[in-house]
């Protein structure tokens, strides 16, 4: 695995998979933009939909096994965990400010 193209969120979710067969980690991959047959066809392969030419970003839900063998593609630039975001005003408004 490379782990110089994974993001230390990434890295450490990957400690925690039990099973690295089950695609269990939403992920973003970065690639170069333009990529050749093989390439998307690793891509398809892997369940990563939305694969068309000069789209260099793309989401997937992946095993483990997957994501070592994306780190080692020459034409991914780099994997990153996506992470469920909280709205800020969300979080505002269930709270009771007093001035």
């Amino acid at each position: 695995m490379n782990y110089q193209k994974l993001d230390a969120a990434l890295v450490t979710a990957l400690k925690e998979v039990h099973d690295p067969e089950t695609p269990s980690l939403a992920v973003f991959i970065h690639t170069e933009p333009v990529l050749d047959l093989t390439a998307t066809a690793v891509l398809e392969n892997l369940g990563v939909s939305g694969v068309t030419a000069g789209k260099d970003v793309f989401t997937a839900t992946l095993s483990a096994n997957a994501i070592t063998q994306l780190s080692e593609q020459p034409w991914v630039q780099y994997l990153k965990l996506s992470q469920k975001l909280h709205l800020v005003n969300a979080r505002l408004n269930s709270r009771r400010l007093s001035v």
